[in-house]
């Protein structure tokens, strides 16, 4: 695992809230808050390194030199459907962020990623990319996705925010492509015979949108 393209945000609040999503009697509601609330805080290192510039501000007392953010606009793209779950919380943090959607879905027998659908701003090329999804498992999904936002014109790092990553995605995402770097809440044990992430937190899709 190369770690120098791998942040763990382990703020105790994060492991506060991350062990509340695990717990299978969480409800609904809760569980989508909770993603939502953890996105939130992963936004803010996935966007520690932006670029600033200075501006002077008139406050009521005088002018100051302050900071605003400059450089690339953002991205959100979220991974359908899971990934909504996640939008929210990175657009409290980044309102001016435009969001694409990447539709894909996992084939039961074989693991792998299906995709179904895609939808993204016409500057994407142009843009900074924060793919979320809230589980890294087998990485397949991942790796389609970064493998298509290349194809879009997507040339710079993208960063990769989830909540559970399993080591054996981890490695596969870093090894597909030398640009990535992944955000993460927890580094879990490994993926089980049916490719879940173990300890983990169930299907992330179901339990934010109830279903089954």
């Amino acid at each position: 695992m190369d770690n120098s393209r791998v942040t763990l945000v382990d703020h105790p609040m994060v492991q506060h809230k991350l062990s509340i999503l695990r717990d299978k009697t969480t409800s609904c509601k809760q569980f989508r808050e909770l993603v939502r609330e953890l996105a939130l805080f992963e936004g803010y290192e996935a966007t520690r390194d932006l670029p600033l510039s200075d501006v002077d501000v008139e406050t009521p007392i005088c002018t100051a030199r302050c900071k605003q953010v400059s450089g690339k606009k953002l991205a959100v793209v979220p991974i359908l459907r899971a990934g909504l779950g996640m939008v929210d919380g990175v657009l409290d943090l980044i309102p001016a962020a435009r969001v694409g959607h990447l539709g894909m879905y996992r084939n039961e027998e074989t693991h792998e990623p299906v995709p179904y659908y895609d939808k993204m701003p016409e500057d994407i090329a142009n843009r900074t990319v924060l793919v979320v999804d809230p589980m890294l498992a087998t990485g397949g999904s991942i790796i389609s996705a970064v493998t298509y936002l290349r194809s879009r014109g997507v040339t710079g790092e993208i960063k990769l925010m989830v909540l559970v990553a399993a080591p054996e995605g981890i490695d596969a995402v870093l090894a597909a492509d030398d640009n990535v770097h992944i955000y993460t809440c927890a580094i879990d044990e490994g993926l089980n015979s049916a490719a879940y992430i173990v300890p983990g937190l169930g299907d992330a899709g179901d339990r934010i949108f109830g279903t089954k």
